[in-house]
């Protein structure tokens, strides 16, 4: 009898935002992620009455849950009927109040040595900033916030 190995479990990160369309935005430019399109599954809600027409919004032209939109790799599967990813996906979900300590998670941003300048650059003109850069023996790298604060290396 040969042991079970179990399948990997999918997952998603769930970042806490006041915008989370604008996060979403942020982040899918700066990963060069898909921005998730639920609005067949949200159409489907709202025809059956499962959903109001206050919990959605009108985003890049389609119907978007209002407090909720998640960003995937584009190379990564999702569910057609339901435009939810498998695979790598950041979700960003509405909460009332604002950031107020340090990330006990924060994403690292692999861009490598050569490519680390431009990269900051091309984060800063999405909106995030430099909060101070690292140097150690063991790496060196880029603290940034994005257009809510939260902390993110670029490596």
């Amino acid at each position: 009898m040969t042991p079970h190995t179990p399948a990997p479990l999918h997952w998603k990160l769930v970042i806490d935002a006041a915008d989370p369309h604008t996060q979403a935005d942020f982040w899918a430019a700066a990963l060069h992620y898909t921005a998730e399109d639920n609005s067949a599954l949200i159409e489907r809600l709202l025809s059956a009455g499962a959903l109001s027409g206050e919990a959605t919004v009108e985003y890049h032209g389609r119907v978007a849950f209002r407090d909720l939109i998640a960003v995937r790799h584009p190379d990564d599967p999702y569910d057609p009927q339901t435009g939810t990813g498998l695979g790598r996906r950041l979700l960003f979900q509405r909460v009332p109040e604002s950031k107020t300590v340090k990330n006990r998670l924060h994403l690292d941003v692999h861009a490598g040595p050569e490519r680390r300048a431009d990269e900051v650059t091309r984060l800063q003109a999405l909106g995030a900033r430099v909060l101070h850069e690292v140097k150690e023996p063991s790496g060196q790298w880029v603290v940034m916030a994005d257009p809510e604060g939260n902390e993110f290396c670029v490596q």
